[in-house]
């Protein structure tokens, strides 16, 4: 098997925007054929068109926001190192509306969140979230601060409740997350390879740059977790998972597609390293590409997963 099935036959990689920082966060917007995407040390929140060909600043007071999610109302969620929070942009999808994030959850019962890194809806509308400490530990993607309730965990809130529960206890770094198609099972990406304060490193936390599979039980526990792919050269950032359960994962040297069973199907090169990725487009095959200084996109034949579960 090889990735050439699922890329468009006149592919070709194409830089459509440049002069950041470190990209990351990005979200399509259907309704507006946008890209909403971060520049993390720049505290920007960007917007790429795809009609026009042009990005606008939506925000330059941003609270160094990183992965973000649309809704299945067309709000967009996303998560904010600043606020240590995790946030809703409710007007996202309609046209010259301000941005104007409402913080949904930012603690853990007394305890503060880290520094929220990405985030996806589930179609019963619960949010799941990883909690990493990037955003208090280093001082271009947030504010200093502890880690108040001792760890990093993946989260799940409910929103109709406002309950907060750890999901995922048992990986380092966890950072990127999707679930398959049919939502069974929750994939989690390992950063840990960088840690968070890399000047004061713990010697005793694991150094993994995998990611893991759990099989999501009655719709809200992860359960039975095992490492799927371990991603090199670099490590695994935020990804996406496609409508025929392929990974598209970010790494040090592009973008590597895996199988549903952690097959290698191929490489997409990109000439920057990767921090995330995401589906978008008029028909939603477009892969976008946020690799450190630059915005990249490619044709395929593939289409978002939970966008195919949004359109159910």
């Amino acid at each position: 098997m090889s990735i050439d099935h699922l890329l468009a036959p006149d592919a070709r990689l194409e830089k459509v925007a440049s002069g950041f920082t470190w990209v990351e966060g990005p979200a399509w917007i259907p309704s507006r054929g946008m890209l909403r995407f971060s520049d993390i040390p720049g505290n920007q929140v960007l917007e790429y068109s795809e009609t026009a060909g042009t990005t606008a600043e939506i925000s330059t007071d941003a609270e160094y926001t990183n992965g973000r999610t649309l809704g299945r109302d067309g709000a967009v969620i996303e998560c904010s190192h600043g606020r240590r929070a995790v946030q809703i942009d409710r007007a996202a999808s309609e046209p010259d509306a301000p941005y104007a994030p409402e913080i949904l959850v930012d603690r853990f019962g007394d305890a503060r969140l880290n520094s929220p890194n990405d985030v996806v809806e589930k179609s019963d509308r619960t949010i799941w979230f990883t909690d990493p400490s990037y955003g208090i530990k280093r001082p271009d993607e947030g504010h200093a601060g502890e880690e108040e309730y001792g760890d990093r965990y993946v989260f799940r809130f409910d929103p109709a409740d406002g309950s907060l529960r750890p999901v995922v206890i048992d990986v380092e770094a966890p950072n990127g997350l999707a679930f398959s198609p049919d939502e069974s099972i929750l994939y989690v990406g390992d950063s840990s390879l960088s840690p968070a304060d890399r000047d004061h490193p713990n010697p005793a936390r694991p150094r993994g740059h995998s990611i893991h599979a759990y099989d999501v039980v009655e719709g809200r526990h992860a359960k039975n977790g095992r490492p799927l792919v371990e991603v090199s050269p670099g490590l695994p950032d935020g990804f996406r998972v496609d409508a025929e359960g392929n990974l598209w994962s970010s790494s040090l040297s592009g973008i590597q597609v895996f199988t549903p069973g952690g097959e290698k199907l191929g490489e997409i090169p990109v000439p920057e390293k990767v921090g995330n990725c995401c589906f978008g487009g008029a028909d939603g095959r477009t892969l976008y590409i946020c690799a450190s200084t630059s915005i990249y996109r490619i044709r395929t034949r593939g289409q978002d997963a939970a966008a195919a579960r949004r359109r159910q």
